[in-house]
């Protein structure tokens, strides 16, 4: 995914900290706007996870840290559920003069309950989900107990979470307290999509139920089975994002889905430092290209070989469909394996090259049907007219440019 970083204001001000991720074309057919958990930021681990899964899917990630956390300006203390609701309002408004509105909302833990409400002034949302979010956003007070009395004593307390200090001060609990839940859930009025783990122990899992109880149809639930809460395992993340990517798509009206961002090109590839992990976009289509572990790659798609043998096979058999179509034969499939291999030029009866090793794929056809033996005869020769077939043996120039951007 392509990663853009940049700052907004806030609606009092603020420098906010903000990237974009975007599909390796430039051309998200939609954008998501997420809402990072408490006292967190935009760069987790489990938000990356999540980001990659929805720009391979081909949508847009705008991201940023709320008021006083990550890179963003301003005071932590200061802020409260209402000014990061106000901080998403000021995120989407940004989106819509830069970018296109966000047709998505994604929110973990306090984020969760902070697009649930921020979901009602943006009319361009056709799908919120939430990530171990809890029902009532004062469920968070429950994490400084020991400190409400001191706060409530003396104005603010210093407060630890995971390891960093925070100030808390008595306008954040009267704040919390004072939101209503049951009216801006049963009252989204969009598609919603619930993710909680049945053993998560910051938020439990009785608030997914009232958040699914209380909501109205379309709605759904999907169990993060053995996830923790910050989904530190990327599976788990992962699989957050695939399942958003699938489920918000159905929601996602046409005009949205239109690509908003220009780009002369046809097909576009990403490979990143660290890894063969390779990102394919072509048209509205993605997919992903690795290299086997055996090479050093992790094997989560296709190696390069192995596309270029799905061209060939993918080409092949649209080839005899469409010239048994045209001559009424009763070709009722193809199906087509392929294999690649460096063999020594002294092997190969047929090659011009005398010296070194050069290529050979094997390709074989099964016909079904009840075809002649002169039909199938004719199709084998046919197999290697697709253009494809064409290319491979004909002379071919790449052309390589080196774009500055």
């Amino acid at each position: 995914m392509r990663s853009n970083k940049f700052v907004f204001s806030s609606t009092d001000g603020v420098k906010l900290s903000a990237q974009t991720d975007l599909p390796v074309d430039n051309k998200p057919l939609a954008f998501a706007l997420f809402a990072h958990c408490f006292t967190c930021n935009k760069t987790l681990r489990a938000v990356n996870h999540i980001s990659r899964e929805l720009t391979n899917a081909g949508l847009g990630v705008f991201r940023f840290d709320f008021t006083g956390l990550g890179a963003s300006e301003g005071e932590f203390s200061e802020t409260n559920f209402t000014t990061n609701v106000l901080d998403l309002l000021a995120a989407a408004r940004f989106m819509q003069q830069e970018y296109s509105a966000p047709a998505i909302l994604i929110g973990h833990s306090l984020g969760g309950a902070a697009v649930l409400k921020a979901a009602h002034e943006m009319p361009s949302v056709q799908a919120v989900a939430t990530i171990g979010a809890p029902y009532d956003p004062a469920h968070v007070l429950k994490h400084f107990d020991a400190e409400k009395m001191e706060i409530e004593q003396t104005g603010s307390a210093e407060v630890t979470l995971a390891g960093r200090s925070f100030t808390f001060k008595q306008q954040l609990i009267e704040d919390l307290l004072s939101t209503r839940p049951k009216e801006y859930i049963s009252g989204l009025n969009r598609a919603l999509m619930v993710f909680h783990s049945p053993i998560d122990e910051t938020v439990d899992i009785d608030n997914a139920r009232e958040i699914f109880q209380t909501a109205r149809h379309p709605k759904s639930f999907c169990s993060l089975d053995q996830a923790d809460h910050l989904l530190m395992k990327r599976q788990d993340a992962a699989y957050v994002g695939a399942v958003i990517a699938a489920w918000a798509g159905k929601y996602i009206q046409p005009e949205e889905r239109e690509a908003v961002l220009p780009s002369d090109t046809q097909v576009s590839v990403r490979t990143e430092q660290g890894s063969f992990y390779t990102e394919i976009r072509s048209g509205q289509h993605t997919m992903i290209a690795d290299e086997p572990t055996s090479v050093g790659g992790n094997d989560l798609g296709p190696s390069p070989y192995d596309l270029l043998l799905s061209a060939l096979g993918a080409c092949t058999t649209m080839t005899l469909h469409m010239y048994a179509a045209r001559k009424k034969w009763p070709l009722e499939a193809v199906t087509t394996h392929l294999e690649h291999a460096k063999i020594h030029a002294t092997d190969c009866e047929s090659c011009e090259t005398t010296n070194g090793k050069v290529d050979r794929i094997t390709r074989e056809l099964e016909l079904s049907g009840p075809l002649s033996e002169e039909q199938k005869q004719r199709l084998l020769e046919i197999a290697d007219r697709c253009p494809v077939h064409k290319t491979l043996h004909s002379e071919t120039q790449v052309k390589t440019i080196l774009l500055t951007r």
